[in-house]
This record gives C-alpha cells, structure tokens and sequence, in this order.
C-alpha cells in the first residue's frame, strides 16, 4: 500500500488543522466542522471534531467482494483481518499483493488472492452490504449462517487482574474517541498484560478486523493472549475472534444469547461487562484465573 499513513491527535484546546490532510484527504480520519453550541442558557459558535465514514470497497482478483462502511485508517490492516476473519484466506501470504485506491465517493482495497483462494471465494461469493452496526446484513442465504471457523485450540490462560488492568488502559488510549466520541477500538493483551495493535473505527467489526491483521502483520499469535474490545459482543465478534485463533474476547457491553451458544461451540472465552474490577464470563471460564472461579464453571 503506497498511500501515506494518517497520523491521529488528541483535541486540541483550541481549533488547528489536525490533522491536515492535504493530498490525503480521501485518508483522514475526521473532518472539523462549525458549529453552534448551546450549555447553560448560552450559545456560542465554534468548531467539532468528526469521525470520517467512507464505503469501502474490498476487491480480490478483480472481483468486488464486500463494500463495508468504514474509518479510513489502518486500511491494509482492515483488509487482511477482514479476508483472514471471513474466512477468505487462510494465511497472510494468500494475499499476494494489496494496492488502495481511490473510487468515486469511497475507496478501494483490491487484493490479489492466489488462484486456489480465488476458486473457493467464486464458490460462496457473497455480497455483503456493510454498515456500522450490523454484520451479517447481505448474506444471500441462510446457508452461509451455518458457516462455522474450527474451535479454538488455545490454551493461553489469563490473569482476570491483568485483564481489568489492560481493559482501564484500553480505555485510556483511544485518540479517535477522545477527538470525536463516534468510535469502537479493539486491541491485543498479550499473557503478560501489554496492549498491541489498538486500531479504531466506527464499526465495532471494523476495528476488530483491523487489529487481527495488525497482529498478523506483526507476526503475532491472536492465540497467546486475549481480544479487548469496546462494544458489546454479538454474534459476529465471537465469531471472527474465533476465526483469528484466540482464547479469550473481552467486551465492555452485553453478549447476546446467540454468542453465547456460539462461543460455547468454539471453545471460546467470552467475557462481557469488563469494567473497572468486574465482569461477567459466559463460557469456558477455565482460560482465567481468579480467586473463587471454580474449575470447570461456565463449561
């Protein structure tokens, strides 16, 4: 990808080009906009920081595969996560190259796959219409529903301290949200605590994805650690955290029922309301280690 990277800042205490991105406008990931604003009986104009919303567009072998409404940022992170979590490749050198344009309004990632990926892709091609809350919306038959990645294997057990101390930090560190309160973020613990590859967006999926391919990119292994995240955990989040191999997704927002049974089928831990010094887990409890967690609970 040759397109520069975007930097990100935190808000300013008073309104300046930031960022400011010139001949990369079509990457930058929020707009400053006037406006009026009103507290305590009193109006004022001013400035806002927004979070950018673009339709990208994924293309492989030429073929557009997926358009999903996203923040341009970490792009060719986004593209290799999605591909790896849909189940489009199984590998990142399946991907032979990756090149980011411009399309109209949007902006495309056209990835050139290798002939046997591109064969099982024409085979359960869908077109899948993405939007900030929604995952499975495009699915051309309930068939593709039942599509399920291989249960988790990993065996990497977590520290539930650790865990609220990393899902604090997570917190802490979202430079996108403090600048325009609009997006999700996911990022990587690692056994021993430390945070790697917090990408953030507008879709909870999105940012999901572009932190599985940041791991990827970096040679990291989703199974020796835990998937944090800042949305609640459906059905679609517990899937692809599966798909990326790792034990443990944490949420800072509600499951819903058919997680839950889906990540019981995948031998996968599910943590939801991690916040502060609590939270709640919903399968296979055995990956945390806490003071009064019975062995075998949450099976």
């Amino acid at each position: 990808m040759t397109a520069a990277a975007v930097s990100l800042c935190m808000r300013p205490a008073s309104p300046s080009p930031c960022p400011s991105p010139g001949e990369d406008e079509a990457l930058a990931p929020v707009a400053s906009v006037a406006v009026r604003r009103w507290q305590d009986g009193q109006s004022g104009e001013g400035v806002d920081w927004v979070c950018e919303e673009q339709p990208v567009s994924l293309e492989y072998n030429g073929i557009a595969y997926a358009v999903m409404m996203a923040t341009p940022t970490a792009l060719e992170d986004f593209a290799l996560g999605f591909s790896l979590t849909e189940g489009i490749v199984g590998a990142p050198e399946e991907i032979l190259d990756t090149e980011l344009r411009t399309h109209g309004r949007g902006l495309c990632v056209a990835m050139h796959i290798t002939a046997r990926r591109a064969a099982a892709l024409r085979e359960r091609r869908r077109t899948l219409a993405g939007r900030t809350g929604c995952g499975l919306c495009g699915v051309d038959s309930l068939a593709h529903f039942d599509q399920m990645p291989a249960p988790v294997g990993a065996t990497q057990r977590i520290d539930a301290t650790v865990l609220a101390q990393a899902m604090q930090t997570m917190a802490r560190t979202q430079p996108l949200r403090e600048l325009t309160g609009a997006t999700h973020a996911a990022v990587w613990m690692a056994g021993d605590g430390s945070l790697h590859a917090l990408r953030e967006d507008v879709g909870r999926h999105n940012a999901l994805d572009k932190t599985v391919g940041a791991l990827r990119h970096a040679g990291l292994d989703p199974a020796e650690g835990a998937l944090l995240v800042t949305s609640r955990a459906s059905y679609e989040m517990v899937q692809k955290a599966a798909a990326a191999g790792a034990g443990v997704l944490a949420a800072v927002s509600a499951p819903t029922a058919l997680a839950i049974r889906t990540a019981q089928a995948l031998n996968l831990t599910l943590v939801a309301f991690a916040r502060g010094q609590r939270h709640v887990v919903y399968s296979h409890a055995w990956r945390l280690q806490a003071p009064g967690l019975a062995e075998g609970a949450c099976e």
